[in-house]
């Protein structure tokens, strides 16, 4: 489906009773939204300045880690068009719709909830060509349409960029707080830095950097190997006046596990990558706290 902002700034300037309908519509919706995000605790915006740094995994394994703990915890996939979220929590029917017409979020363990667009598609493969007014009625439905009901945690997972998605979550949920996801290597700090710009521009609070795919063992003869280097998420956390969340060592599993649909937080298996992520997810509650 392609939406046509022009048309629809047509009928909203026309006069004619659809506009009526559709300003009670709004109203409605913003009710909705309101009474929705008053029963969520924190809201945790992850964001990456460019994408292929690991971001939805984050996401994942962040929300997966919260509710191991006994935290009510909520994850929804903004990212409309290249929704993985649903991929990596083994979502693999379509979402249901309660008895008052809202979305129920699939259940992924006992105290955790996921949303994602994948949920509403027959086929998969579909592509979302959709413009910018469309994506932004469908984060507000994500958010008021559907069955959050009382979380400590909402995590959010959106694109890569500072694009149209990014600036409706900010719109949506003011109170959202961000996490910033990025790996070693200076290509993908200077995008990071982009998204620091972006937080500060919207007077988005950031919780904290986190540093993904950092320097790991290898299991053969256990020599430290940084495949995109180190160190360059604390610099860059330093140098901006954040919290440096935690380095994650770089984890070929991390690849099976997102495949399989079962989060490596969820695996209760001991690893460097488990340890790394308990610490960052310890620093991120303590903030909140």
């Amino acid at each position: 489906m392609l939406y046509d902002s022009v048309d629809q700034a047509k009928k909203k300037s026309s006069g004619c009773p659809s506009s009526s309908k559709q300003a009670n519509h709004q109203e409605e919706q913003e009710k909705m939204i309101q009474a929705s995000l008053a029963k969520i605790k924190h809201k945790i915006f992850v964001l990456s300045g460019k994408g292929g740094v690991g971001k939805s995994s984050v996401s994942a394994n962040l929300a997966a880690s919260l509710a191991s703990k006994g935290f009510k915890t909520g994850l929804m996939d903004v990212d409309l068009h290249g929704p993985s979220i649903a991929q990596m929590m083994g979502m693999t029917r379509l979402l249901d719709i309660s008895s008052n017409n809202l979305l129920i979020p699939q259940n992924a363990g006992e105290n955790l909830k996921v949303i994602s667009i994948q949920g509403l598609m027959q086929d998969k493969d579909q592509a979302i060509i959709w413009r910018g007014p469309a994506k932004t009625g469908m984060i507000k439905q994500f958010i008021g349409s559907v069955e959050w009901g009382d979380l400590d945690f909402l995590i959010i997972d959106a694109p890569p960029g500072t694009g149209d998605e990014p600036i409706s979550v900010i719109q949506t949920i003011p109170d959202a707080k961000a996490v910033i996801v990025t790996t070693p290597q200076e290509v993908a700090l200077a995008d990071v830095r982009k998204s620091i710009s972006f937080c500060k521009t919207v007077k988005m609070e950031t919780i904290g950097i986190v540093e993904n795919m950092g320097p790991f063992k290898c299991p053969h003869c256990n020599e430290v190997i940084e495949l995109f280097k180190s160190g360059g998420g604390e610099t860059t956390a330093e140098k901006e006046g954040l919290k440096f969340l935690g380095s994650i060592p770089f984890d070929m599993a991390v690849v099976t596990s997102g495949d399989e649909g079962v989060p490596m937080m969820m695996q209760n298996k001991p690893s460097n990558f488990s340890k790394a992520f308990e610490t960052i997810v310890d620093n991120i509650t303590k903030q909140l706290q």
